[in-house]
């Protein structure tokens, strides 16, 4: 038998092993329930275990506290860090797309609604953690230091974005669903066998659990008990794909249990809760206590991608319910209750996002196209014959 309590928003492994759950004697039980939980379950079979996932938020749609704050939230800088974060992406989604729209951008990723995610769990990391982002976490990589046009460079097309100014180790987007949570644990494990004290983050979307990827990865990471946190943005779509057809559990969160470790969902739209999550999370896997997984429920307000037409399959009507729970105001909200957030203040920023947005745009725009030989570069650490012969030719050196 072995039970193991948890703090707010984590999942309770009651009990487990051969004997029923009513050995589990450290649990307050009324008469009742004593009589109730002695009942044999089908067949007489007993009830060896039984699991809980928690579900953790602070900050209502309106601003309001619905229950006592973390530490952090009574930091206001950073409070007001974590909201210009997030407005700062969603002005740069905005000028991305119209970049797309116009021919100087390839297909993009929106965070509409997520924006919370992103910023929240970046916002927790040490910088030499490692990030393992998906194609849709913008935030997380600005956050840690990543040039606004070298996104927007990775997006049209130019690899050059993938040498970026972030922490060196971090990972580059990763386009195919589920494919970097194995790298992560990998990662995770070159940590454990150096002894570091380092933790491996990695995003996905919650189509990505759905994956073998993700959950041979998980599965590997409770074995070896390894410092990763495997983030799912839960914004109810893979693609047009709606939850209730990708998975039957009740939670993704509770995935995690099967592979042997701690799974809690989190209020995706409350960049309080996500941020607080992420430190609890991060903390235990970097002290030894193995992998955690957190389920970042949210929405996603925008198309899959600037390739897609949510219209054709989901109702307007379900997308404007779910504006009145998105982050950005939600967070403003509550900073002006607090007296630390005004009229003025968003005024300024709001010109802030504009003029450094535009000036990163021209930048990219400025980057030009790189030279075609340059497709050859850092595939090789010494350059087959063949190729060389081909890099030559593209370069306008010929056969010599």
């Amino acid at each position: 038998m072995q039970q193991m309590a948890m703090r707010l928003g984590a999942p309770i492994l009651h009990c487990s092993g051969p004997t029923p759950i009513t050995s589990c004697g450290t649990h307050n039980r009324s008469g009742s329930d004593d009589v109730a939980s002695k009942k044999m379950a089908d067949g007489g079979l007993p009830v060896i275990a039984r699991f809980e996932v928690r579900h953790r938020n602070y900050l209502a749609p309106d601003g309001s506290i619905n229950r006592p704050l973390p530490a952090f939230a009574s930091d206001a800088s950073l409070l007001a860090s974590l909201y210009r974060a997030m407005v700062l992406l969603r002005n740069f989604d905005r000028k991305a797309v119209a970049l797309q729209r116009t021919g100087r951008l390839g297909t993009y990723a929106v965070s509409l609604g997520q924006e919370a995610v992103s910023v929240g769990i970046a916002s927790a990391m040490r910088e030499e953690d490692v990030l393992l982002p998906s194609y849709r976490d913008n935030g997380a990589l600005i956050w840690r230091g990543v040039k606004l046009e070298e996104i927007l460079l990775f997006w049209g097309g130019d690899e050059r974005g993938n040498h970026f100014s972030g922490p060196v180790q971090d990972f580059p987007f990763c386009v195919p669903v589920g494919s970097q949570a194995p790298h992560a644990a990998g990662v995770a494990y070159a940590f454990k066998l150096r002894k570091q004290p380092r933790v491996a983050v990695c995003m996905f979307g919650d189509g990505a659990t759905s994956k073998g990827d993700v959950y041979e990865a998980m599965n590997f990471a409770g074995v070896h008990k390894l410092p990763v946190v495997f983030v799912a943005t839960n914004n109810q779509w893979a693609i047009s794909v709606p939850l209730r057809l990708q998975t039957a559990s009740e939670t993704l969160a509770q995935k995690a249990i099967a592979a042997g470790f701690i799974g809690e969902q989190v209020d995706g739209s409350d960049v309080v809760a996500v941020r607080a999550a992420a430190e609890d999370a991060i903390a235990a896997a970097r002290d030894g206590q193995g992998p955690r997984f957190i389920e970042a429920l949210t929405y996603r307000l925008g198309d899959h991608t600037t390739s897609d037409d949510a219209s054709r399959y989901r109702p307007e009507e379900e997308v404007q319910a779910r504006w009145k729970e998105e982050p950005i105001a939600r967070l403003r909200a509550f900073l002006a209750r607090q007296k630390i957030w005004s009229k003025a203040d968003e005024e300024q920023l709001a010109a802030e996002c504009h003029e450094r947005v535009e000036a990163a745009v021209e930048r990219y725009l400025a980057a030009g196209p790189r030279e075609a030989e340059t497709m050859f570069d850092h595939l090789y650490a010494d350059l087959p014959e063949v190729y060389v012969a081909q890099r030559r030719q593209l370069a306008g050196e010929g056969d010599g």
